[in-house]
């Protein structure tokens, strides 16, 4: 994972650890687990935030999407918030990876990436809406 990924969702977690602890916990956990990297040197096909990915699942799913800050979310448009359990499971993983995940349901599936795509532009160094503490 990227440092910049980190320092930012680590941010989010904190913010969302009163009112969606379960949520937080669980990013909180994936970037605990995270072999952390400069910006720079993260490999292309590691997802990360902005990163658009192709994965199937154990339910038949096969998934073109992009991990975003919550804001950014749009199910029908294939951009899934990093606080979902699927996205959270989703952040750090290479191209022929799989993972465990839990659905909010408490159901365990098993999904593999299939391909990533790099983000097509750097993020912006100011932080989204949803990272800004409260006055």
């Amino acid at each position: 994972m990227t440092r910049s990924d980190r320092e930012r969702l680590w941010l989010l977690a904190e913010s969302y650890a009163m009112r969606a602890p379960d949520v937080a916990d669980v990013l909180m956990a994936e970037l605990e687990r995270a072999r952390v990297v400069e910006d720079a040197r993260i490999p292309a096909d590691v997802v990360r935030m902005g990163s658009t990915l192709r994965f199937t699942s154990d339910l038949g799913e096969d998934r073109r999407a992009t991990l975003v800050f919550p804001g950014e979310a749009d199910i029908a448009a294939g951009k899934i918030s990093i606080l979902t359990p699927i996205g959270a499971a989703l952040i750090g993983l290479s191209a022929g990876q799989s993972i465990d995940w839990t659905a909010r349901d408490g159901r365990i599936h098993r999904l593999t990436v299939e391909t990533v795509e790099a983000p097509g532009t750097i993020a912006s160094p100011v932080a989204p809406a949803e990272l800004r503490t409260a006055p």
